[in-house]
């Protein structure tokens, strides 16, 4: 009987010691973001970046000499309240980091809020969040939190980058702020008439218009109104269908507008209602452009992801995200996240598109900006169609992270 249960300790000690090998040699990584309702094409393209990276990690060895990252999937459905489950669903499956940012600022902020009472809960089994797309300056402002990162560029920064190429584009007069009506339409309205005007004093600004996010189908009356103001340029921080609707619009109206962006050349859709429409000049700011010279690392990267998924590369920071998470991780030397945060604080990354760092008093990425343009291809300023159409993007003006850092109030609380 003693040597019966002896054999039977055994057997379980040895099951239990392989489950916590398994568990070792396993760090999760949630996904959080919209896989649903009218913004799910942009979610789909952001998980298939974050997908790319953590499978090239995993073969190049994983993090500290053989850990594995496994990619956990959750739909936040573009709420707040649907992605504080997600997190839930995802801690109760062990995971010790968050990627996100897709959703919009209000989520993260939601989010950051989550992660943060449960931290505080369960010491030794904290979680990172990783943002890679909400630009809110308020993240890495007054509600900065020490277990939130920021690896993309905020709205001041970009709106900085774009007041410095308006203040060069004399052409640029009169100006229509059209905004979606959330948190993020209205700093980008705000930010926009602060930075342009501060750039530009003899610019106009005659009209200003929130509309509903992802409801509105016909932008014919905004146009109209847009018209009707004299404009001649309009700052917009919309994004997804809601911008290439609006392009739409404007194109049937036969209206030549110039627009001021953010992230054009990352919503799907955008080039192909600029092709269509054959008039508008949709200038935006990103990290990188498909076809940029001068970023051989960035391009190879591209034709790689194309070659491995069959999809077009459009965002080396949410690629590099998971990846600044993996540096931090062997920096530390640890997957416990109190370490791990730490050594992310100040943490330089050769990136593709050159040497970031993660500043350490607000967790803001200082990632350069590129200012520019969807434009026919010429051969010579664009060389690369998009969207099986022959539109590309053509560079206006390239700014480093610190030329368009701005100022922060973050006043970090650490553990």
């Amino acid at each position: 009987m003693r040597s019966l249960i002896s054999t039977t300790l055994l057997a379980s000690l040895s099951v239990l010691g392989a489950t916590q090998a398994v568990a070792q040699n396993t760090y999760k990584v949630a996904y959080i973001d919209m896989l649903s309702g009218p913004f799910a094409n942009v979610g789909e393209i952001m998980l298939t970046h974050v997908q790319y990276a953590v499978e090239d990690i995993n073969a190049k060895g994983g993090v500290l000499g053989g850990t594995k990252m496994q990619l956990l999937q959750f739909d936040s459905k573009l709420s707040a309240q649907e992605s504080q489950s997600a997190l839930q669903a995802a801690i109760d499956q062990g995971v010790q980091a968050v990627i996100t940012g897709g959703s919009g600022s209000s989520v993260v902020a939601a989010l950051v809020q989550s992660v943060n009472r449960w931290n505080s809960r369960n010491p030794g089994k904290e979680i990172v969040i990783m943002n890679h797309s909400s630009i809110d300056p308020e993240l890495t402002g007054k509600s900065c939190n020490f277990w939130h990162f920021q690896t993309e560029a905020n709205t001041a920064m970009k709106m900085k980058a774009i007041a410095n190429y308006i203040k060069k584009t004399p052409e640029v007069k009169k100006v229509f702020l059209l905004n979606q009506d959330y948190a993020h339409g209205k700093q980008w309205a705000s930010y926009g008439r602060q930075l342009v005007g501060l750039a530009r004093p003899d610019i106009q600004f005659v009209g200003e218009t929130l509309h509903p996010m992802g409801r509105v189908k016909d932008f014919a009356p905004y146009i109209a109104n847009i018209r009707q103001s004299g404009a001649d340029s309009v700052i917009t921080g919309n994004w997804g269908q809601d911008l290439a609707l609006m392009l739409k619009a404007a194109g049937d109206a036969g209206y030549d507008l110039r627009y001021f962006n953010h992230s054009a050349g990352g919503a799907p859709g955008t080039v192909t209602a600029v092709s269509q429409a054959k008039m508008g000049r949709v200038t935006w700011v990103a990290e990188w452009h498909p076809g940029q010279a001068g970023v051989p690392k960035a391009e190879a990267l591209a034709k790689a992801y194309k070659a491995r998924t069959g999809k077009d590369f459009l965002a080396p920071r949410i690629d590099m995200t998971p990846r600044i998470l993996a540096a931090a991780i062997n920096k530390a030397g640890s997957l416990e996240s109190l370490k791990v945060a730490r050594a992310m604080e100040n943490l330089e990354f050769d990136s593709v598109v050159g040497k970031v760092r993660m500043r350490a008093e607000d967790h803001q990425l200082l990632i350069p900006q590129v200012v520019n343009t969807i434009a026919k291809v010429d051969g010579k300023t664009v060389t690369v169609g998009w969207e099986g159409t022959d539109y590309g993007f053509q560079t206006d003006a390239a700014y480093s992270g610190n030329e368009v850092a701005q100022g922060t109030e973050c006043k970090m609380q650490r553990p």
